[in-house]
C-alpha cells in the first residue's frame, strides 16, 4: 500500500483532523490500516508528513496498526485484545522507552480502543466493547535483529515498525521534532478506505 500526499490531506481533512504545518520537523505521525483483517504480516503503513528546509516530505514504513495472531489468541485483558480506534489522539505519545528497554514513542494521552474478546485470528471491530484510557499503545519496533516477517508476538496492540532500520530513522526524526516543538506528539490513525476516499 502506497499513499500520496494528496490522499493524506485529503482523507485527514475529510474527517476534520488537525494538520501540523507551521516550521520544519513539525510532524504528522499517521498510520493506515489496511482492510486485510486475518493478516498476521505488516500490511499497514506508518507515514511521516513534515517539512524538511521548507520542502514537504513523506516518509512511508511497513508496519501493523493491530496485534498479531499470538495476542489475538491469548488477550492480556479479559475484556479481550486492544485494537487501537481509528482516530486523531492528540499528544498521544512522547519519546521515552519501550518497556525500559530502547527509545520508542510511549504512550501519554487517553486512547480507545476495541476489545477483541473471541481468541480467534480475525480482527474483529464491530459489535464488540469500546474502551478509553491507558493501555501501553506505545509506537516501537519489531525485532532489533533484521526485518521481522510475521507480527506474532511484536504487538500486544502497538504501532510496531517492521524494519529496525527505518525505525532508526524515525527515532532520529522524533528527536529532532521533540527538541523543536516539544516531546508530544498526536497520532492519527486512517483506515485504507478513508484513504482511497482521498483519491
Amino acid at each position: 500500500m502506497k499513499i500520496t500526499v494528496q490522499q493524506l490531506k485529503k482523507a485527514m481533512a475529510n474527517r476534520g483532523y488537525k494538520l501540523f504545518s507551521r516550521g520544519d520537523y513539525n510532524l504528522n505521525l499517521i498510520g493506515i490500516r489496511s482492510r486485510d483483517t486475518k493478516a498476521n504480516t505488516f500490511n499497514d503503513v506508518f507515514c511521516v508528513l513534515f517539512k524538511m528546509a521548507g520542502i514537504e516530505q513523506l516518509w512511508q514504513f511497513s508496519c501493523t496498526t493491530d496485534p498479531g495472531t499470538y495476542y489475538r489468541l491469548n488477550p492480556l485483558n479479559l475484556l479481550g485484545t486492544a485494537i487501537l480506534c481509528p482516530g486523531q489522539y492528540a499528544g498521544m505519545w512522547q519519546l521515552g522507552m519501550h518497556q525500559g528497554k530502547y527509545p520508542a514513542l510511549v504512550q501519554r494521552g487517553e486512547v480507545t480502543v476495541f476489545r477483541d474478546g473471541d481468541k480467534n485470528e480475525e480482527l474483529d471491530i464491530t459489535d464488540v466493547v469500546q474502551e478509553t484510557g491507558y493501555f501501553g499503545i506505545n509506537g516501537h519496533r519489531a525485532s532489533d535483529k533484521g526485518i521481522a516477517e510475521k507480527v506474532d508476538r511484536f504487538s500486544a496492540g502497538c504501532q510496531v515498525i517492521q524494519d529496525p532500520n527505518e525505525y532508526a530513522m524515525l527515532i532520529n526524526l522524533i528527536r529532532i521534532a521533540a527538541s523543536k516543538h516539544g516531546n508530544s506528539f498526536t497520532y492519527t490513525l486512517l483506515t485504507e478506505q478513508e484513504c482511497e476516499q482521498g483519491k
